[in-house]
């Protein structure tokens, strides 16, 4: 269970409540703050309020995150693809389409489902839906991820994501051809005021910045190489979107005339980070899947 204390800012009197707390942390859902108002886990001046409440300047609002409810999270036998593994850490290729861990409507056919019945001793930090989960990529994208063995483990590799210490590498494929070989793009993400289930680019939300190489140019696509400095949710896909070259295949932030693909053409495919015992850098890569290059051959020939 998490408590957060806010104050209201004399720009947000007269704001709903359920609005301004979903604003606080772009995780959090407006859906998810509503229910958490309801059920009085959010208290304005230490008294229950309704969703629809109008805020004051200088009102405190105490904020109590409950636990997750505890999903039956079973574990499944999957071939799983693993390039490196000892007994604080270890680094899976996770397939495109696979969901990172268990939530509802996806309780089973997790990474998580395979990695419970690959190895008993995940750290327990996030909790029984999460057990050795560090970071996160989305369903539709494919690549490295690093998981903690260890509570230990767990922590250490965390604060390197805060340090912005771990390299983090993707390809993707963009829309349109990228005239520059190379950039940064900072600008900060927070969630889409006009549609709460997307991010977007937003003065007030969490610094992100990635560094693009152009690897490749086609006839209406690029290809390129991005590195995360920072990891919001969504990251690569609202910054090449936001600078007007949105991914190919991807349904929330790509064009309606997109490549049928379904998904973003994303893949992590380099990750180094410190090993949390022994600190020597550590640094891994994995192929293209094979649509990826499939597409990339497609382009290569109709030039």
């Amino acid at each position: 269970m998490e408590q957060f204390e806010y104050d209201i800012q004399e720009t947000q009197q007269g704001e709903r409540i359920d609005k301004v707390i979903s604003t606080i942390n772009p995780e959090w859902s407006r859906t998810q703050v509503q229910q958490w108002i309801k059920e009085g886990n959010a208290l304005v001046n230490g008294e229950r309020v309704k969703t629809n409440y109008k805020c004051s300047n200088n009102d405190k609002i105490e904020i109590t995150i409950p636990d997750p409810t505890d999903l039956d999270v079973e574990p499944e036998e999957m071939d799983l693809e693993i390039p490196y593994e000892d007994s604080d850490v270890l680094v899976v290729n996770k397939p495109r389409g696979m969901v990172v861990h268990p939530a509802p409507g996806h309780p089973s056919g997790t990474l998580v489902n395979g990695l419970m019945a690959h190895c008993n001793d995940l750290s327990g930090i996030n909790g029984v839906l999460r057990p050795g989960i560090v970071h996160r990529i989305d369903k539709d994208t494919s690549g490295l991820l690093m998981v903690a063995k260890n509570d230990l483990a767990h922590e250490k590799l965390v604060n390197q994501l805060v340090e912005k210490s771990v390299t983090r590498k993707y390809t993707a494929i963009v829309h349109g051809v990228i005239a520059h070989d190379h950039g940064t793009i900072d600008a900060p993400i927070g969630r889409d005021p006009k549609d709460r289930q997307s991010m977007t680019v937003v003065d007030n939300g969490k610094h992100a910045v990635t560094h693009f190489q152009v690897l490749d140019r086609y006839k209406d696509f690029t290809l390129v190489e991005c590195e995360l400095e920072t990891g919001r949710t969504h990251q690569i896909r609202v910054h090449m979107k936001y600078i007007g070259y949105p991914l190919a295949g991807d349904p929330k932030y790509g064009p309606r005339k997109t490549l049928d693909i379904d998904g973003q053409a994303l893949h992590a495919g380099v990750l180094g980070f410190v090993h949390p015992r022994t600190e020597e850098y550590l640094e891994f890569s994995v192929d293209l899947p094979e649509y990826f290059k499939k597409l990339i051959s497609q382009f290569e020939n109709s030039r």
